[in-house]
């Protein structure tokens, strides 16, 4: 054997003793011998090849190249592999396959490595670094500039978008969930044709009485749903009859929700998987809108009297309010869900200058005073001793800008209204006026949800003119001062943008409830959510969350889920609700410091984004 540029061996002198830090040089390398080759013709000279520069590291390539594995949102996998720059032109550097073998009890061999053995033969397995599964350790493990690039662009993928809607799953057809189904009239349709179509709604709501009278029904006429009713009726009486009232039941991927109040059965029949606390106050909801028109004790001696009375002819033409209500529901409404109301933002001193406006042109004969604009809750002014309940502020909100039938109207309404958290017994009186209001045919479609309406409330029921005069005195201070325009532009604005509100983080959407001040926030819908499907998902995982957070017996503060085409967190504490929607790749990191961030921003916006406190006389 020829050794080439052999070290002699060194001593250690006691200078060098003392620096323990310096490693010893490496041994010796060996080089192949000189091998003669034999050239062609009658020349017998002779030439060498050095096999040192043959080859310098074993043919497998383990060493030279990074090999990768990259998981995609949709489940699959692919390899990609890069050079090793720390590597290459270095030689009689050990490399970080020999680093790895050798720490998991594998010695190569300093020469020919068997080329039959398995490159996932020495792949160390005990502790994969996360999604990247390197058939390396040691330098392998690093993650490179492209899985980098790539894993920061799939985290930012928004929720629902790797998972379509396919044939056969309950939201498939839920673009149709609206569309009213033919009556018993239309020649083209038969009986089973229509009571097939009532069956494929994925969400009913039902009312009847004890005596198995049909009040209303979301879809469907009463003569095609009348003896489902008789059904119902008879599962309800059984068990009553039983002295064990049925709460609930389940039939296939169908929930049953009954709730009885006095002589009226509310039904609930939903495959949109809500639990049942939610859909109990949804159905109460109903029964509070029965409520505000009737009032409790007319709706007592109405049975009272004739326990089989057709409760239909006293509630005529509060259909459209029912059905409006029953829709929201439907769609997914997060101030039902969170027993909330949304505000408008503004700025403190012009919420406090509308505030002071209305008090100084407040009559007499006001209880309750309230500025509403696109649905949301600019100033309200009330007595100290008397606050709105949520419930009925979201009545109100039905009746004005969801049923459609006070607005289509414009200019001034007087309205009878029972406010059942208020008072169930009696009925006060709404003065509501919509601010430049055209003519439906001369509206223009840009700007619908986008009025401001003034509602004055008031137990006197002559004080019509009294509240007329408050309201133009109201309107004129607002224009004089330039606030009426300020609530304009910030209702053209709409709710904030993620971007605007926590840039950089990957969170697509989320809903905040001030606890103490019985309000909520959240972003704008728009593009991610603004589909009717798109939107219903979202509401459902938001159920999803507050269902499970919210269970009985569950002492859980803090929810951080995973589903295959999102990630979602939910955090309750004393302050605050919190709930939030990322993509199916958001890691619990990212989502997390995402969402300080957003109720970092809730903090500090509180006094724009709530109501506090609002005036008070």
């Amino acid at each position: 054997m020829v050794q080439e540029n052999a070290s002699p061996p060194s001593t250690a002198t006691p200078a060098q003793g003392q620096d323990d830090e310096h490693a010893p040089p490496l041994p010796p390398r060996p080089v192949r011998p000189v091998q003669p080759v034999q050239t062609s013709g009658n020349d017998s000279s002779t030439a060498t090849i050095e096999g040192s520069h043959l080859q310098s590291k074993p043919t497998t390539a383990i060493s030279s190249m990074n090999i990768q594995t990259l998981s995609f949102p949709d489940g699959s996998r692919g390899t990609f592999s890069t050079p090793n720059e720390n590597n290459a032109g270095d030689t009689d550097q050990s490399t970080p396959a020999n680093v790895g073998m050798t720490s998991i009890g594998f010695n190569p061999v300093p020469g020919d490595i068997d080329e039959s053995m398995s490159v996932m033969s020495i792949a160390p397995t005990l502790r994969p670094p996360g999604d990247l599964e390197s058939l390396l350790v040691g330098e392998g493990s690093k993650k490179s500039a492209a899985w980098t690039l790539l894993r920061s662009q799939y985290a930012a993928v928004p929720p629902f978008e790797t998972i379509h809607i396919e044939e056969g799953t309950a939201l498939a057809n839920f673009t149709d969930e609206f569309d009213d189904i033919p009556d018993e009239f239309e020649k083209n349709w038969s009986d089973e044709d229509r009571v097939k179509l009532w069956k494929s709604k994925l969400k009913h709501f039902m009312i009847l009485s004890s005596a198995g009278k049909p009040i209303y029904s979301r879809h469907g006429d009463l003569g095609l749903i009348n003896s489902s009713m008789g059904v119902v009726q008879t599962i309800i009486s059984f068990y009553e009859g039983a002295k064990n009232p049925l709460l609930g039941f389940t039939a296939g991927d169908t929930r049953f929700v009954i709730v009885t109040e006095g002589p009226l059965y509310f039904v609930a029949i939903s495959r949109l998987g809500e639990s049942d606390y939610q859909l109990r106050a949804q159905l109460d909801a109903l029964y509070m809108q029965i409520l505000s028109t009737l009032t409790l004790p007319v709706l007592t001696n109405i049975f009272a009297n004739r326990p089989s009375t057709d409760l239909r002819k006293p509630l005529q033409g509060t259909e459209t309010l029912l059905s409006s209500l029953a829709d929201s529901f439907t769609r997914g409404s997060p101030s039902a869900l969170l027993g909330a109301l949304e505000c408008l933002r503004l700025r403190k001193s012009h919420r406090h200058a509308i505030n002071n406006a209305f008090l100084r042109t407040r009559t007499e004969k006001l209880l309750y005073g309230l500025i509403v604009a696109g649905g949301k809750l600019v100033s309200v002014i009330r007595p100290r001793r008397h606050s709105l309940h949520p419930s009925d502020l979201q009545l109100i909100f039905n009746m004005l800008f969801e049923s459609g039938g006070v607005k289509a109207g414009g200019g001034e309404n007087w309205i009878p209204l029972c406010l059942p958290a208020f008072n169930n017994r009696g009925y006060l009186y709404m003065y509501v006026s919509f601010l430049d209001v055209e003519p439906e045919s001369e509206r223009d479609l840009t700007t619908a949800g986008e009025e401001v309406a003034i509602i004055l409330i008031s137990p006197d029921k002559e004080s019509f003119f009294d509240l007329q005069q408050m309201r133009d005195d109201v309107v004129a201070e607002l224009k004089k001062k330039g606030h009426l325009d300020i609530i304009k532009i910030a209702v053209h604005q709409g709710r904030a943008k993620m971007n605007d509100i926590a840039p950089g983080t990957n969170i697509s959407h989320f809903l905040f409830k001030s606890r103490a001040n019985v309000q909520f926030c959240m972003p704008s819908l728009l593009p991610t959510f603004s589909s009717l499907i798109s939107h219903r998902k979202l509401m459902s995982l938001y159920h999803n969350l507050h269902s499970t957070i919210h269970a009985k017996h569950t002492h859980i503060k803090v929810l951080h889920c995973v589903r295959e085409d999102s990630t979602s967190l939910a955090w309750i504490t004393p302050i605050f609700e919190f709930y939030c929607v990322a993509g199916p790749n958001a890691s619990r990191a990212v989502i997390t410091q995402g969402a300080n961030k957003i109720i970092q921003w809730a903090k500090r916006e509180e006094e724009r984004l709530f109501i506090i406190g609002g005036g008070v006389f």
